[in-house]
């Protein structure tokens, strides 16, 4: 990842750049950053996290500032399994965001006390990341990640058991 072949941005830097640091000091300043500036992220440590550009030049900055990039399936291999029809899930999580909104809206307005929107809320499972026409969508009722490029889905990651039942 230090060196330009096989850079594989992970985030960006905000739309107003962002100050650097030699070290996970303050007092340690460095150059600032060109806002947009794609970098990947090689290590965090509390709120610092150490990133490296293109060209190998790494330095410190504040993590929580950066901008993730969601990333595409890995090409390699074969999909674990593909969907013809994303409209299915899409569907199933826009009732739960619309649930999740008419509770919020109930509870911000004083119809229901806290103990009634934990209820309310309690079996609601949602995930969706939009970024123009790529889609990852959570279905955790299947414990799968899906991706989505409008014409299927395809699953992009899988919660392996345990962690489900942990849930339940």
């Amino acid at each position: 990842m230090g060196t330009p072949d096989g850079f594989r941005p992970t985030h960006v830097v905000p739309a107003d750049g962002m100050p650097t640091w030699t070290a996970p000091d303050p007092a340690a300043t460095g150059v600032p950053l060109d806002p947009l500036l794609p970098v990947a992220l090689a290590r965090a440590n509390g709120n610092w996290a150490r990133i490296v550009c293109s060209n190998g030049w790494s330095a410190w900055v504040d993590g929580r500032l950066l901008v993730a990039l969601p990333q595409r399936p890995p090409a390699t291999g074969a999909p674990l399994a593909t969907t013809d029809d994303p409209r299915p899930l899409l569907a199933a999580l826009e009732r739960s965001l619309a649930t999740y909104r008419r509770l919020v809206d109930d509870w911000a307005a004083g119809r229901i006390d806290l103990e009634t929107f934990r209820d309310g809320t309690r079996d609601l499972r949602l995930g969706a990341v939009l970024d123009g026409s790529d889609a990852w969508l959570l279905d955790l009722d299947r414990g799968r990640w899906y991706y989505c490029d409008a014409a299927q889905l395809q699953t992009y990651a899988a919660a392996d058991r345990a962690d489900r039942a942990d849930r339940g």
